[in-house]
């Protein structure tokens, strides 16, 4: 049985969707909180410092779109699309850039916003390819960070929550597309993606 929900989404959030998970990792009464935490710690570090918020799409949307709202200072917002995953359940490791930044960040003090940190590949080169464009600083924010998963060592400079080696979908994380719109964060049934694999 799925662990109880916050009382606002338990009767929303019924069958469906949530009969692919094993369980509701975080809630969204959790997520909020924390989001809020990590919000006012980065407005903190970057007074005066009018920072860029790089957001990776798909999955850190939902993160991105809550963590600004909780900064009080000004700040500006872009967006990057990669492709290291397509529709398997671990990264490949070949990255490729599909939408890249809509201005230079030479000279700005950048914060790349991730919904997940797993094996560190696609981070890796995204910090890499960053770090050539010269900002004044670099730094990283994720919700989640699955440490178990590493293959490659990367930098977290702010994490949410550190996750278990689970497949998690949900706030965001999707497996093919699917679960972005659940409030909370549950880990799917390796049913669900195996039988697709």
């Amino acid at each position: 049985m799925l662990r109880a929900m916050n009382e606002a989404n338990s009767d929303v959030w019924t069958g469906g969707l949530t009969n692919d998970l094993s369980q509701v990792l975080l809630s969204e009464a959790q997520i909020a909180a924390r989001v809020g935490q990590l919000g006012r710690q980065l407005a903190a570090d970057y007074v005066e410092k009018d920072p860029l918020l790089v957001g990776i799409l798909s999955g850190s949307f939902p993160f991105i779109a809550d963590l600004v709202r909780a900064m009080n200072l000004a700040l500006e917002v872009d967006f990057m699309a990669v492709s290291s995953y397509g529709d398997r359940t671990s990264s490949s490791g070949v990255v490729r850039i599909l939408k890249d930044l809509n201005t230079s960040i030479a000279g700005r003090h950048v914060i790349v916003v991730e919904d997940i940190v797993d094996t560190g590949l696609t981070l890796h080169y995204l910090y890499e390819n960053l770090r050539t464009r010269q900002p004044a600083s670099l730094k990283v924010c994720a919700l989640l960070d699955k440490r178990e998963a590493r293959k490659r060592e990367v930098e977290v400079d702010y994490v949410g929550f550190h996750c278990p080696n689970e497949f998690v979908v949900g706030y965001g994380l999707d497996y093919r597309g699917r679960y972005r719109n659940l409030p909370f964060i549950g880990v799917l049934r390796p049913e669900v993606y195996r039988k697709a694999e």
